[in-house]
């Protein structure tokens, strides 16, 4: 009996260390080569992108403890993409983002609530232009997993994608010209979208990292 209950209480111990193992959390690093942080607004009648090409950050990702998922990420205004040189200009100016005086773009998640299979309630502090408002993101966990080249496992990816929709008067971002016919040439609700792929960090530097930021 005695054999029994020892051998219960170490596979009870050997379950309990591999779940605490893999519920523990990973950090990843947003990898700005493969990761598109955009958004989408409306121009008179269709919608215009725009892509920040030069982003930061990382994913503190638990998929046993939605509520320990950390999301601390910026972008620099002066990277801004929308395919048309002159409306990037016109981008940074006081008109909008006013780059000169609020070069960055950041985001910090202040809360995560499950959603679904894989997928979260994300509700960040976003900061534009020095205003900062809370936005609540439908965000969703895509995977991760060993990428092995030649035979050799050369580094563990993730994915994730995240959208909002945000008011950009809300943050002071007023700029507009109205239509003859009464309409305007810009609609004041933006969407934006995330695509993000990360690289997963060491602890040793995942520490270092979060103690620096």
């Amino acid at each position: 009996m005695k054999l029994v209950t020892r051998s219960a209480l170490a596979l009870l111990s050997l379950a309990t260390s591999v779940t605490l193992a893999l519920a523990a959390p990973n950090t990843w690093k947003i990898d700005p080569v493969h990761t598109e942080a955009s958004f989408q607004v409306r121009h008179f009648f269709t919608q215009v992108k725009g892509v920040f090409h030069d982003i930061d950050g990382t994913i503190v990702f638990d998929e046993g403890d939605p509520s320990a998922i950390k999301v601390d990420a910026s972008v620099k205004v002066a990277s801004v993409d929308t395919g048309n040189p002159k409306r990037d200009g016109h981008l940074q100016t006081a008109d909008f983002f006013l780059a000169e005086k609020f070069p960055t773009l950041t985001l910090k998640s202040t809360k995560v609530t499950p959603a679904g299979k894989n997928k979260y309630k994300v509700t960040a502090d976003l900061t534009m232009r020095g205003v900062t408002k809370p936005v609540t993101f439908d965000a969703e966990f895509l995977g991760s997993g060993d990428i092995a080249m030649d035979g050799q496992t050369r580094f563990t990816k993730a994915g994730f994608s995240a959208t909002a929709t945000v008011n950009r008067k809300d943050f002071g971002i007023n700029w507009n010209k109205t239509l003859d016919n009464g309409g305007a040439v810009l609609d004041d609700k933006v969407t934006i979208v995330l695509n993000v792929e990360a690289d997963k960090v060491e602890p040793a530097k995942a520490e270092a990292t979060t103690s620096s930021r």
